[in-house]
């Protein structure tokens, strides 16, 4: 048996299964309400009760004729439990924060290098010491513009 046929020959009774057990169907009622084992039911074959929904009128996500909070309870535990929660966008979120404390560290990393840098390079051609950011700045900026004159003037 190939395992297409050997698919098909599970997913068709599983999907039987679940279309059998779908919300909106004429087996509850006013005196027979959904209690909330089938909320929790309904709840998780939600997504499937949906798509079928959109072709079959008489099929609905949710039953009408249910006792209420326990029902809703149990289905929002099904809907939960198939959906994740909000754990996939905590997990998300907690890999994206990682990501830029990564990014914030080698950017501090950077910051600091540069400045050494800069500030190794103002020295050298000044030979007075510059200690603040500021002063680093204006003089990178004093140098820049004579570098800059200079190889304009070469040509």
């Amino acid at each position: 048996m190939s395992k297409s046929n050997l698919r098909l020959l599970v997913i068709v009774p599983f999907t039987l299964l679940l279309i059998s057990c779908a919300a909106g169907g004429e087996s509850f009622s006013g005196d027979n309400p959904a209690g909330f084992w089938y909320g929790l039911w309904h709840g998780i074959i939600s997504v499937i009760s949906l798509v079928i929904h959109l072709f079959n009128d008489s099929v609905a996500v949710y039953e009408t004729n249910n006792t209420g909070g326990w029902y809703d309870f149990g289905f929002l535990l099904g809907v939960i439990s198939i959906w994740g929660g909000s754990s996939h966008a905590n997990c998300k979120s907690a890999a994206k924060r990682r990501e830029e404390k990564e990014w914030d560290e080698i950017g501090d990393k950077v910051e600091k290098k540069i400045m050494r840098k800069l500030k190794a390079w103002v020295e050298d051609e000044d030979g007075d010491e510059a200690v603040d950011c500021d002063d680093i700045g204006d003089k990178v900026e004093k140098k820049l513009k004579r570098k800059i004159r200079e190889w304009a003037e070469k040509e």
